[in-house]
């Protein structure tokens, strides 16, 4: 463990200078006696000289002495600086006192390439091989936290940072502010040992409360690179100007339609549709899913493809998007454009009456878009019954064998039940000036399922077509959730007298029939939560283990190659397995697909978090503006010290805490997480509906803070009313799928 000095204990520079310039030899009762350290201080003492040599900055001599050492340690502390396109990692000491540069090692991993990322820190046992060192890990060590996000403030006359992590509860003093100054937004080394610990600025970022400055904070905080090099912008510029190839299908005649969020950045799927002419297919239908052709702009090992590889996926901030490609590609060469010739990997899909696919075909096309046009324009096309004339007119024409194919779609995945979940996603509204104007919940409508139904047929076929040429596959697996989730979960919903049998085969439909026997608004919310979170996290792998939420054997993800690595895979062994040109897969990616897979699911689950935290912060901004207002929330969770609770139809988390409950013993009954009066007998349980006052809303932390309001209506379970909620028939949910995420 990298443990610091205690204030008056020396530092480690401190102590190798001693050791290097005494002239007699220098053991611990040296050192102490140089430095005036007593009884306690010597206790400390024993433990850093030990830490050090375990850092291999120091070894023991005969009699006791030590001395410096200027080789590499047989055990030592490193840190990942660099990781190959081949999933090789190099490393170089944490801590280093010899000579000239720090040596960089290889690092041998024992079970597989990829599973190290730059900036992790190992223990390893390092061994000279040819010219060079090698490290064998021993142990992964935890990220070192030198350095934390904070904003500065003033209390006195004293300089104090606020961590941007909610999770850091206490603000540190400012040793050294460098540049900075008050309100600035910093990212600072932590110095020193509890309760003593200081902060050092080390790079100032600038004010965190400027317009469209929150996801800047994710974007430093996770590390997510957002500047492309020149080399990688020249690329896109020139490639992007190559013209579109020969031996391209001709689709421009077909009314191909995009259908988009009204704010999208980019456009990288369309849709078509008829009426199938088979004779074999009577009532069935003919549908085109066309997909920008990003891998004949972004060949494997230019400087692009490194550059996107690095990045993994495009990062969406409600105030920005960091593309994984440079936007001449991402927003418009690639974009499919109303209007503009685009070249298109396409999906030919022959649908039968009752939504199964009867075949596929992938073919390398030129497109030419007949409407980029909203989910909200769409449903209300869809939803008029006309008459139309116009504009309207040519997209109802477009629209109505569009949703004639999705109702047949729509029929197997009903037949197929994947996981129904009511997770509506929040959408942040900004001005021009980039300040918040509202939050509200995404409206869920046929449009958006209409896609996903599209997107997911294409994605199956693509993964079955890879299957079919025994060509390599990154397919997206989403396992069954875990023996020990699942009792965790059985246990919980036992609390509102819900059974979960775990004799069954637990498939999705296992939660679908449950979650729609439950009346109680109050509680299903929570209840799918509680399913959500028992849950698989989904990843990238050149295994096939199937995909649990959308009960599907085999899926891989096509659709969306300008923000998604893994679908340029796809795309690439597509091309290469139909013979379709340049821009296939190499050998070499082939052979790295596990390492590859790792990666990107690294990386996204990076973006999610990153996406997660900024939209919390617009909403602590959104709500600042309403501290010592009482807001209708929720109970999301009770803990012994407090409850937490999320604001209805906006989000963000915030605690009641115990101790600003009164002056009424609360207990905390752990079989119904529940916090209960002693003598009121009243209860604060999870999935309860309870007005509290908004105490404080930091956007920097997205941290909020409730407390009961005095007089207020709130409705507790009163002790002789503690019931278990009702349980009914109907309540089935929306089938929500995040678009992307799947």
């Amino acid at each position: 463990m990298n443990r610091r000095p205690a204030p008056g204990l020396p530092t480690r520079q401190q102590i190798l200078e001693f050791i290097t310039e005494s002239a007699t030899p220098a053991g611990k009762r040296e050192i102490a006696r140089a430095f005036g350290l007593h009884a306690q201080d010597k206790i400390l003492l024993k433990q850093l000289l030990k830490d050090m040599a375990d850092e291999g900055l120091i070894d023991s001599a005969p009699g006791r002495a030590f001395h410096k050492m200027g080789g590499i340690p047989k055990v030592t502390v490193l840190r990942i600086v660099d990781v190959g396109d081949d999933g090789q990692a190099y490393a170089t000491p944490e801590s280093w006192q010899g000579e000239g540069a720090a040596p960089r090692l290889r690092v041998i991993e024992p079970k597989r390439r990829g599973a190290l990322a730059i900036g992790d820190r190992i223990l390893a046992r390092t061994e000279e091989k040819g010219a060079g060192h090698v490290a064998h890990p021993m142990k992964k060590l935890a990220k070192g936290s030198e350095l934390m996000l904070g904003v500065l403030h003033r209390e006195g006359d004293k300089l104090w940072l606020k961590p941007v992590d909610k999770r850091e509860r206490r603000d540190l003093l400012v040793s050294d502010a460098g540049d900075a100054d008050v309100g600035d937004l910093v990212l600072a080394e932590k110095a020193g040992r509890p309760p003593r610990i200081t902060a050092k600025v080390a790079e100032r970022l600038g004010d965190p409360f400027a317009p469209r400055s929150f996801s800047l904070v994710a974007i430093h905080k996770f590390g997510i690179p957002n500047v492309f090099t020149e080399e990688t912008v020249d690329e896109a510029i020139r490639v992007a100007k190559q013209p579109l190839g020969e031996g391209r299908e001709d689709l421009r005649h077909l009314p191909i339609v995009a259908i988009d969020p009204a704010d999208a950045r980019d456009h990288d799927d369309a849709v078509w549709a008829e009426e199938d002419d088979d004779s074999d297919n009577k009532g069935g239908f003919k549908a085109i899913v066309a997909i920008a052709d990003v891998s004949f702009y972004v060949r494997p090992g230019n400087a692009l493809d490194r550059e996107a590889k690095k990045r993994g996926n495009s990062v969406y901030f409600p105030d920005r998007v960091v593309p994984m490609l440079p936007e001449v590609l991402s927003a418009d060469i690639c974009s499919l454009k109303e209007g503009e010739d685009r070249a298109a990997l396409a999906c030919h899909l022959q649908i039968t009456p009752t939504g199964k696919m009867k075949s596929f075909r992938f073919t390398r096309a030129v497109v030419r878009i007949a409407a980029n046009i909203a989910y909200e324009d769409a449903q209300a096309i869809m939803d008029s019954d006309g008459p139309f004339t116009g504009k309207d007119a040519e997209m109802s024409a477009i629209l109505d064998p569009l949703w004639s194919c999705w109702a047949a779609l729509a029929k197997a995945r009903d037949d197929r039940k994947p996981l129904d979940l009511d997770l509506p996603e929040r959408r942040i509204m900004l001005d021009e000036k980039g300040r918040v104007t509202s939050v509200s919940p995404r409206e869920r409508l046929d449009a958006h399922r209409l896609i996903e139904d599209y997107m997911i047929a294409a994605n199956v076929a693509a993964a079955k077509a890879l299957e079919a040429k025994k060509a390599p596959v990154m397919y997206r697996v989403h396992e069954p959730p875990s023996r020990e989730k699942l009792v965790a979960l059985k246990d919980y919903l036992a609390t509102f007298t819900i059974e979960l049998a775990l004799g069954q085969v637990i498939r999705p439909d296992t939660f679908n029939q449950m979650l729609a026997k439950i009346d109680d608004e109050t509680v299903r919310p929570q209840i799918m939560e509680a399913v959500l979170r028992s849950q698989t996290q989904a990843y990238y792998s050149p295994v096939n283990a199937g995909h649990f939420g959308l009960a599907l054997g085999s899926y891989a993800h096509f659709t969306s190659p300008i923000r998604r690595y893994a679908d340029l895979l796809v795309h690439r062994a597509l091309v290469g397995a139909y013979g379709l040109g340049a821009g296939e897969m190499i050998p070499e990616e082939s052979e790295r697909m596990t390492v590859l897979g790792e990666a990107i699911s690294q990386a996204e689950r990076r973006a999610m978090e990153a996406e997660r935290e900024t939209v919390d912060r617009y909403v602590a901004a959104y709500l600042s503006t309403q501290v010592g207002e009482i807001l209708s929330a929720r109970i999301t969770g009770v803990q012994p010290f407090g409850f937490f609770a999320t604001v209805v139809d906006l989000g963000g988390d915030g605690l009641v805490p115990v101790s600003t409950m009164g002056t009424e013993y609360f207990r905390y009954d752990e079989e119904s997480r529940s916090l209960i009066g002693e003598e009121s007998g009243d209860v604060y349980r999870p999935g309860q509906r309870i007005d509290l006052r908004l105490i404080e809303a930091d956007p920097i932390s997205a941290r909020l803070q409730f407390a009961l309001p005095e007089g207020s209506n709130n409705m507790p379970v009163r002790g002789r009313d503690r019931k278990r909620p009702m349980m009914g028939k109907r309540g089935r949910p929306a089938n929500i799928r995040h678009r992307g995420r799947r």
